[in-house]
């Protein structure tokens, strides 16, 4: 017997309807996204960007992603539907069917691109176009269950917000948007793989080949460290082509030892005990995990306030 939708079960029913949706549009990874193209904003203002193309920016920014994201989650499903982490997702669930969320996915896309065509500039939406391409063609399709080093090329979209940040003010790319570009497409794997070590398990379980499931603890954590180095050194590297001042540098060097110095503890385990699992890595892991998160969004922070002051 069906009981009659009362208000209360009404409103219940589309608050978990709107969070099934914004599951989907994966939001954590849009911040993460847009907290990268604020640097860039700055950069290529050399101070306070205009309000108006900052704003356009990132809401198309936010749109590209969110459709990406959902056309990513639409591809994933049957892997999503294998591993514990994500089996509640609303494609699996089917809380959204496949072709609501495609029509979804492929609308923000295209509306995303017309956006920055219309409200920023030509190069900002055909880098947008890109961005969308090589994430979910390139890295989802091709990528992600083909190789252990899926998440360094796919990596790449992630990238593009930094580009599309600098196009969307100056219509071109130079020295400054490209070494942000290598800094973020370094920063990616040294970020993600310490998080696909505690996550080794589901991705087994899904036959999807990150490098944690496909090696031994050692082989990783070497990756990691020499990832994180290059990333390092790119954030120096920008000091001067970017003309900043000795407070980003002070500021770099330390932020990127606080990262490596975070890399440094996790290969300590290893090195003490060589038959370590992945299971005894999960703690030092995913504290170089978050400490790269934090590291990312105190450098783009560090650079926006160089600029300006």
């Amino acid at each position: 017997m069906n009981l009659p939708m009362t208000p209360s079960r009404t409103q219940n029913h589309r608050v978990s309807r709107l969070g099934a949706y914004v599951g989907l549009i994966k939001p954590r990874i849009i911040e993460l996204l847009l907290a990268t193209t604020l640097p860039a904003l700055f950069l290529a203002s050399g101070g306070w960007p205009n309000v108006w193309t900052a704003l356009a920016t990132l809401v198309g920014g936010a749109m590209a992603a969110a459709g990406a994201n959902v056309l990513n989650n639409v591809f994933d499903r049957d892997i999503d539907s294998v591993m514990p982490r994500t089996h509640g997702r609303s494609l699996v669930t089917g809380a959204i069917s496949p072709i609501t969320a495609t029509a979804l996915g492929i609308v923000l896309s295209v509306l995303s691109v017309a956006w920055f065509a219309v409200l920023t500039t030509p190069l900002a939406s055909l880098l947008t176009a890109l961005a969308i391409v090589s994430y979910v063609i390139g890295y989802t399709m091709i990528l992600k269950r083909r190789t252990s080093q899926n998440i360094v090329w796919g990596g790449v979209a992630g990238c593009f917000p930094v580009l599309i940040g600098w196009a969307a003010v100056t219509n071109s790319l130079t020295w400054t948007a490209w070494t942000l570009f290598f800094l973020v497409f370094f920063w990616t794997p040294a970020h993600y793989w310490p998080l696909a070590v505690s996550l080794r398990d589901d991705y087994a379980a899904a036959k999807v080949p990150m490098l944690p499931v496909v090696t031994t603890p050692g082989p990783v954590i070497k990756n990691v460290a020499a990832y994180t180095a290059i990333t390092i050194a790119f954030s120096v590297g920008l000091y001067w082509v970017a003309d900043l001042s000795l407070i980003y540098l002070v500021s770099a060097v330390a932020l990127g030892g606080f990262f490596a110095y975070s890399v440094y503890r996790l290969s300590t385990v290893v090195k003490s005990e060589p038959d370590v699992t992945y299971l005894g890595l999960t703690a030092p892991a995913m504290r170089v995990f978050q400490v790269s998160i934090a590291y990312l969004a105190g450098l783009s922070l560090v650079i926006c306030l160089d600029v300006v002051v």
